[in-house]
């Protein structure tokens, strides 16, 4: 089969990997024409209220007429028009001859999509597309009530757009049929496989019908992709455009190497200097993204967070933010950005060098969309310089411009550069405008009219960061040649007016200097030089600062004092009282110089013993009685008592053979030992406690018991205890 594709697109294989057989392959062919007119009736009503005048490479090329049955897999950077593609090349297929849809008793086309944001997007778009048709749409994502899920779909259903993990939920309960099945679209199917969702996708396409068109789209194809595709495809069409050789060609990638200390700052710069409208900033995990949102919002600045752990009505309140312009910048992980659509997106700040290619087009894709121009920024420490290198060459982008991130010099010209091209200097002065400029020139000088105005324009405004250059630490040379007194971290402040700050936090919360230090230099915005003495006590730490830095700590917490989470601190007049007792160590009261009690010791004063003397004075005479020495007493001497004798004196007192005998193990007259008192448990009967509860058998008992049972013991052996003669494995060594 030999057809011609449509305007720079091409079937081919990509370079150094080959496509297997299975995949149909077709020569190039570069023509001016446009397939816009094979787009079907239904849909081109739609097109034309949306103001389309020409598709995009990607949507063009999908609704080649020898493509209308095939099934395809399309490779196309983010933000090229996909969803609009697997819209507009479905729609044959479900539609056929037909003007609009029919009832719908069960769905026509599947759409599965990684993310709820993502889904909820593709959804918009298809409601739009094929609204004229009379298309009904319903969406099954998770987060979402379950029940309002199940009723559109037993109410009919043209199209279903979901998540993996819902769809299947739907799909094992029954309500979803996907008897009637047509086309099944997956959208961002790389994602899909790298998120874990493959057993999910198999589940889905192994219930759907034989005889269906499968399409897949994806910004890259791996293996993984290719596999999926021999599986579940039939004679797939691989569709590449020829721009994606040259990746995101709207978008201006930016590499700014800073020190590792001042990635944050940078990223603030950032902001500054280009003032998006729409910003993103990408974390890699959820506690980077907290960091940075509430480090951002004491700026200044107005954020939103967007994180796994959000629900979908936080997550759907937090993008009208941005949209409506309530919010400026959005801090966000990859995951939780995935399929996010913001027009006005402006700026992609990488905070972290992306693992890998996929995510650095995923994430740079989100800006520059449609034809808009967009800037990629890549914060990298000197020691991942390598790193981002290998990344961008790997991702196939060239045209990447390396430097330093803003400064606050640049970031002042900026804005001087803003204000002068916002002024509205062509408009003409209204009569009221005149009457106020008067009044201003008449009580100021335009000097100072004009000063307050460039004050008020800069007031909302956050202050740029001062930046350490990128290589400012010296080498392992130069510090090894310092003078072992010059060797320290950094200039130390002067501390003689230092002031004090308490934090909410203490030995009771497991507080150490080695985690509060590096949370008072990110957060607190402070130099290691900066902060002195750090002193810890039960339920509060204090510390020390330098007078040089409490203005850009108090600038940085804001004016709630909040430090990080539940940290919080405030200021301390004077110095702390350090002395107070805490809880669990005795107070004592100390000599300044030396440990001991300041009490005097036992050697400073005589002890008086009164009429008493001391034992050395006097010997005590034994009286008639002579030493123990003199003569030695023999047993003999002594008088036998007979114990049946009584005692004299005025108590009697029983004899030996008037006590009762204690009671004995033993037989009489016989060395046997009586037999045990038969118990509770050996009478079958349970034994009861003092509480008059049932007693619980002994857990070694019933290990016991246990053991001789797998060994095929009868039920009656063991339960007196011991071992069956004879039973016992000998453990003597053969001789």
């Amino acid at each position: 089969m030999n057809f011609e594709l449509a305007n720079e697109i091409d079937v081919i294989d990509q370079p150094g990997n080959p496509l297997p057989d299975w995949v149909f392959q077709s020569p190039r062919k570069t023509t001016a024409m446009s397939n816009i007119e094979n787009v079907h009736p239904a849909l081109a009503i739609a097109l034309e209220k949306k103001g389309y005048e020409k598709l995009t490479p990607v949507q063009d090329s999908v609704l080649a007429p020898e493509l209308q049955d095939q099934d395809l897999l399309v490779s196309a950077q983010t933000g090229s028009g996909k969803t609009v593609a697997f819209g507009l090349t479905m729609a044959s297929t479900l539609l056929g001859d037909s003007s609009a849809f029919l009832r719908a008793d069960a769905p026509l086309a599947l759409c599965i999509a990684p993310t709820r944001e993502l889904a909820m997007q593709v959804k918009r778009e298809l409601d739009w597309l094929f609204k004229d048709a009379g298309a009904k749409t319903a969406s099954c994502v998770g987060g979402m009530d379950m029940r309002t899920e199940r009723g559109a779909l037993s109410r009919g259903a043209h199209i279903v757009v979901g998540t993996p993990g819902r769809l299947c939920d739907h799909i094992k309960r029954g309500s979803l049929d996907m008897s009637e099945l047509k086309c099944i679209a997956l959208d961002e199917a790389d994602e899909m496989l790298k998120m874990g969702f493959r057993e999910e996708l198999e589940n889905i396409l192994g219930a759907a019908p034989e005889e269906r068109r499968t399409l897949m789209f994806s910004a890259t194809v791996p293996k993984t992709i290719l596999g999926m595709t021999k599986k579940y495809q039939k004679n797939a069409v691989r569709v590449n455009t020829a721009a994606e050789a040259a990746q995101h060609l709207d978008i201006e990638y930016r590499v700014m190497t800073v020190s590792n200390a001042d990635r944050e700052n940078a990223i603030i710069n950032v902001l500054r200097y280009y003032n998006a409208k729409n910003a993103i900033v990408f974390g890699d995990t959820r506690v980077a993204v907290n960091r940075m949102t509430q480090r951002f919002n004491n700026r200044g600045f107005s954020v939103v967070a967007l994180s796994g752990e959000l629900s979908q009505a936080e997550r759907s309140n937090a993008l009208q933010a941005m949209r409506d312009g309530r919010a400026q910048v959005c801090v966000a992980t990859d995951v939780a950005a995935r399929g996010l659509d913001l027009p006005d997106l402006e700026l992609v700040i990488h905070a972290d060098v992306p693992r890998n290619r996929e995510a650095l087009l995923h994430r740079s894709g989100r800006t520059g969309r449609a034809g808009r121009k967009g800037v990629s920024a890549l914060i990298v420490a000197p020691s991942r310089r390598r790193n981002a290198e290998r990344l961008l060459r790997d991702a196939g982008i060239k045209s990447a411009e390396w430097g330093e991130a803003p400064s606050a010099e640049s970031i002042i010209l900026k804005d001087n550069e803003r204000l002068l091209e916002n002024m509205s200097l062509d408009g003409e002065i209204t009569d009221e405008e005149r009457t106020m400029v008067a009044r201003l020139l008449k009580a100021h000088s335009a000097e100072h009219i004009a000063t307050a105005f460039i004050r008020q324009y800069r007031e909302g405004q956050s202050a740029p960061e001062e930046l350490l250059p990128a290589n400012y630490k010296p080498s392992k040379n130069d510090r090894n040649d310092r003078h072992p007194d010059q060797r320290s971290s950094g200039p130390r402040e002067n501390f003689d007016d230092g002031v004090w700050f308490s934090l909410n936090v203490g030995r009771k919360q497991k507080a150490e200097p080695k985690w509060i230090l590096p949370m008072l230099m990110k957060s607190g915005g402070l130099k290691k030089g900066e902060i002195g003495a750090i002193k810890i006590i039960d339920n509060q730490t204090f510390v020390e600062m330098a007078p040089k830095g409490v203005s850009r700590f108090l600038e940085n917490i804001g004016p709630d004092m909040k430090i990080e989470a539940a940290i919080t601190a405030s200021r301390v007049e004077g110095k702390p009282n350090l002395a107070q007792p805490t809880e669990g160590h005795r107070s004592r009261d100390r000599d300044n110089n030396s440990g001991r009690s300041r009490g005097k010791p036992y050697g400073d004063k005589n002890k008086s013993y009164g009429d008493k003397k001391p034992y050395g004075d006097k010997k005590k005479p034994y009286g008639d009685k002579k030493p123990y020495g003199d003569k030695k007493r023999s047993y003999d001497d002594k008088p036998k008592r007979s114990y049946d004798d009584k005692p004299s004196g005025n108590a009697e007192k029983t004899s030996y053979s008037d006590k009762p005998k204690r009671d004995s193990n033993f037989e009489e007259g016989t060395f046997k030992r009586k037999a045990r008192k038969a118990t509770g448990s050996d009478s079958g009967k349970p034994s009861f406690g003092a509480d008059g509860k049932p007693k619980k058998p002994h857990k070694k008992k019933l290990a016991r018991a246990a053991a001789l049972k797998d060994k095929g013991a009868p039920k009656s052996f063991g339960s007196k205890g011991g071992v069956k003669k004879g039973e016992r494995k000998s453990t003597r060594k053969p001789k």
